[in-house]
């Protein structure tokens, strides 16, 4: 059979896909990135389901939501097939596999090419808009269906016992970084989110003890400069905690602990949507954890915001 000019089975009426340890082969990665399951335990297909993989990885844009009916249909097998190839390479569910193919295509997708992919729809810009936004909707409703408030809570009483807390952000991750930092100090937290030079994000670190928390904000494939700084960090015993898209990253990788928001999107920006209502959350939990001390530190705010010129007023004119 054939699929995009591509042989996937030789023999009609049979899907050769009988595991063998001839013609083992293995894919491509990228340097530093996490490897999902499915590229660790290819060495266990043969030749034609090694094909199979090698097909669906590639065309990930466009198989990653894919039902595992659907993906039979893509690739002209039976859906047995696939289930097949997806226990062999260690998945119980092929829910699971689903999700490690989804964020393997997550990390690999560049601006470009998202806004490229976006182009050859020939969809309006009108449709364009309203897909980015009914994608944003998606990944709320799933990081809410998913959210273990256990989870969160356990970070915000780390916050709370932490000495000093360092956010680190950078290029559209640094807003989510200094929002996060703005409300902790909101809280009466010592808490900064270093701008400028990668020597301004080591110095901090580097004064950092096991007193203090590293939370470190990063997606996809991550920023070299969150990585290290996450490294450093743990190099240090300073403890940290992580905010990004899948399970796979470098940031879920090393951080001692995460949390996942997807970022999906229709074009070249991600959609921060979700990450947004994870740090919401986180600073929920912070508040009503230690709700006395935090009501303190509000209503001193709120008594100096009063008799301040902090909020605009129209000048008034006597007549």
């Amino acid at each position: 059979m054939r699929k995009n000019g591509k042989n996937i089975s030789t023999q009609p009426g049979q899907d050769n896909f009988e595991d063998s340890p001839e013609s083992r082969e293995s894919f491509p990665e990228s340097e530093g990135t996490p490897r999902p399951r499915f590229l660790e335990m290819q060495g266990a297909l043969n030749s034609n389901r090694q094909r199979l993989l090698r097909q669906i990885i590639d065309e990930s844009s466009e198989t990653y939501h894919l039902s595992s009916r659907e993906m039979a249909r893509r690739y002209e097998v039976d859906s047995a097939t696939i289930i097949r190839t997806v226990q062999a390479l260690g998945y119980k569910k092929y829910a699971d596999f689903a999700r490690d193919l989804r964020e393997h295509f997550v990390t690999q997708i560049t601006p470009y090419s998202a806004m490229k992919a976006a182009t050859q729809t020939n969809q309006s810009v009108e449709d364009l808009v309203m897909q980015n936004v009914s994608k944003d909707v998606e990944n709320l409703a799933s990081f809410r269906a998913y959210l273990d408030p256990a989870k969160i809570i356990e970070f915000a009483q780390q916050i709370n016992h932490s000495r000093r807390i360092i956010v680190i952000g950078i290029d559209f991750a640094a807003g989510l970084a200094a929002s996060l930092a703005y409300g902790l100090v909101r809280l009466g937290f010592d808490a900064e989110a270093p701008i400028g030079s990668t020597g301004v994000v080591q110095n901090k670190i580097r004064i950092l003890s096991q007193q203090d928390l590293i939370i470190a904000i990063s997606f996809g494939r991550g920023l070299r400069e969150t990585i290290e700084a996450v490294k450093r960090g743990r190099q240090q015993n300073v403890p940290t905690i992580g905010i990004t898209d899948g399970d796979t990253t470098p940031i879920a990788q090393y951080c001692d602990a995460y949390l996942v928001a997807s970022t999906a999107h229709t074009s070249f920006i991600d959609s921060y949507v979700a990450p947004v209502a994870a740090l919401n959350a986180l600073l929920v939990a912070c508040a009503h954890s230690q709700s006395s001390r935090s009501l303190k530190i509000l209503g001193e705010s709120e008594a100096a915001n009063t008799s301040s010129t902090r909020w605009y007023r129209e000048a008034k004119f006597d007549d």
